[in-house]
């Protein structure tokens, strides 16, 4: 197998399907979770979701490997990366937004007593 395979095909692809289009729904995904106050366990289902549908359009739109176990798993960590990244970022901000008098920031994805 080469290292084009484990990519769907190109690495243009790669970047633009999986870490641009994929990453966007990623970040929106978590941002979403976090925003209604979700369980932090509910972004690691939606992204491994998220990962095999990737890989499924990857699949169907470009011609790469359905059934490439690397490629899933390396598309799905790519965008589970992302969402909880995305999750906490807006956690903090929406901690530090809802309560100012007792949290003040720590970071982009922390926040700490005042």
């Amino acid at each position: 197998m080469e290292y084009s395979d484990l990519l769907g095909g190109y690495p243009l692809t790669f970047f633009l399907f999986t870490l641009v289009i994929g990453g966007w729904l990623a970040f929106m995904t978590g941002n979403a979770l976090a925003a209604t106050w979700r369980p932090f366990w509910q972004v690691l289902p939606y992204a491994v979701l998220l990962g095999v549908a990737e890989r499924f359009f990857n699949y169907a739109l470009f011609g790469g490997a359905l059934l490439s176990l690397t490629g899933l798993v390396i598309d799905t960590a790519l965008i589970m990366v992302i969402a909880v990244a995305s999750y906490r970022a807006t956690l903090a901000r929406k901690m530090v937004l809802q309560y100012p008098w007792q949290y003040e920031r720590a970071g982009l994805f922390g926040w700490r007593n005042r």
